[in-house]
């Protein structure tokens, strides 16, 4: 690689940064031809700190006649929170969910399903770009906590794998 080269790839990447924390994007992805069998790929990316949602809780209505023996109620607590969930497959990035290949096509997943780590989940589809999401272990789809044509945001829970 000739000097020349070199900074022109520094200042390529230097431009891409530049255009992710301008558009307040994630991730960026380039493939750079030079020639048959010299390329240049690049993937820029940063991370950025999401507060997590507020919990609401619901409070039970109150009984019309009062009841002769009490139980305590237990209100929700965070751990109820789905991305909390030690199984939670969160969105990487912001985006509109497809549960299908193509309209008319089964679903990736369905509640109750058997599946392989590296098997497709669903696609999160940003900046018409359809990014599949694969299941980071093995085991079984417990919730599926989005529907096809949902907008989701980084870290909104997706499903649950256990």
């Amino acid at each position: 690689m000739t000097d020349t080269k070199h900074e022109e790839d520094v200042a390529f990447i230097k431009a891409l940064a530049e255009l992710l924390r301008e558009n307040d994007l994630t991730e960026l992805q380039v493939k750079r031809e030079y020639g048959e069998e010299d390329s240049l790929n690049v993937r820029v990316s940063r991370k950025i700190q999401v507060a997590p949602a507020p919990v609401q809780v619901a409070m039970p209505a109150a009984p019309a006649a009062a009841p002769t023996a009490s139980a305590p109620v237990e209100a929700p607590t965070a751990s109820d929170d789905p991305a909390s969930h030690p199984g939670a497959v969160t969105s990487p990035m912001v985006g509109t969910v497809y549960m299908q290949p193509e309209p008319g096509a089964p679903s990736f997943i369905s509640v109750g399903a058997s599946i392989s780590e590296g098997d497709t989940l669903l696609i999160v589809e940003a900046m018409k770009t359809m990014n599949h999401i694969h299941a980071p272990k093995s085991g079984t789809i417990k919730r599926v906590l989005v529907g096809d044509g949902d907008a989701v945001e980084f870290g909104t829970p997706l499903v649950i794998i256990e």
